[in-house]
């Protein structure tokens, strides 16, 4: 426990510094974090790294160097995706006797999962007004995670998905939605309060996305469960002691990064 609290707290002051900061040194964490995510769900699902793997981190790179462009510029998204299957693909033809359909699937998917969702982080963070909605996916998911593991104890009754996780219940995925929204819509009113947001509802945001997000980090978490246990281990890794790999401390961060950055680019542009 001892262990876990501290790895806890280096965390939250890495992360905390890293988003404060913003710009390349966020990005340059976002990519490490991302290529040690592909290398825990590569080596997790295929049980060791193949060259695909080794093309999926090329293009993980190449992703988060260029990736304010590449996502801002649709063309641009459609033809790095494209180059990046065909790449994948020549290469299985070329070595199909080394190489499989299942190694290139897991690393074209392992880059989406792990690198092109995570990078939300960042691209909430650039974006107008980031500095301040970015803590809305931490807000999300860790009020979600809380809020659904104390009403689960205190009133949790009947299980949500007990081949997944044993311990989730109904009344404790309510719980974590009700808490994440709650904390998402005091920090807007909080926003709104000390800081000037030109023409953007910022209580609407932030109510849509503690729903939603919320929502989708428990989906992320158990999803992440289901990947582990159809491929049969506990954790990804054990880089942080006591919480195991980068995609087990991260699964349901995961989800509502992207739910925050395309919730704001809706709202600010919209409303």
């Amino acid at each position: 426990m001892r262990t876990r609290i501290i790895s806890g707290a280096v965390i939250f002051l890495a992360l905390l510094f890293f988003i404060i900061i913003g710009g390349i040194p966020l990005q340059a964490a976002v990519g490490v974090l991302s290529v040690i995510g592909m290398f825990e769900f590569y080596r997790a699902v295929s049980k060791n790294i193949t060259f695909s793997h080794y093309i999926g981190f090329a293009f993980a790179i190449v992703y988060v160097i260029f990736m304010d462009y590449i996502i801002n510029e649709s063309n641009i998204f459609n033809i790095f995706v494209s180059l990046f299957l065909v790449v994948l693909l020549c290469h299985m033809v070329i070595f199909h006797h080394k190489e499989n359909i299942t190694n290139t699937l897991v690393a074209f998917f392992g880059f989406f999962y792990a690198c092109f969702l995570l990078s939300h982080i960042f691209l909430v963070r650039e974006y107008t007004y980031g500095e301040f909605f970015v803590w809305l996916i931490f807000m999300t998911a860790f009020g979600c995670d809380t809020g659904a593991y104390f009403t689960g104890v205190f009133f949790g009754k009947h299980k949500l998905i007990p081949d997944l996780s044993p311990k989730k219940t109904i009344e404790g995925s309510i719980g974590g939605i009700v808490t994440a929204t709650l904390i998402c819509v005091i920090y807007g009113f909080c926003i709104e309060k000390y800081f000037v947001i030109e023409n953007v509802n910022t209580i609407y945001l932030c109510l849509i996305t503690g729903i939603v997000g919320s929502i989708l980090s428990q989906i992320g978490d158990l999803a992440a469960s289901a990947i582990k246990r159809h491929v049969g281990i506990k954790d990804y890794g054990n880089i942080i002691p006591g919480h195991g790999g980068i995609l087990d401390r991260f699964d349901s961060v995961l989800l509502t990064a992207p739910v925050v950055y395309y919730v704001m680019i809706f709202s600010i542009k919209v409303l």
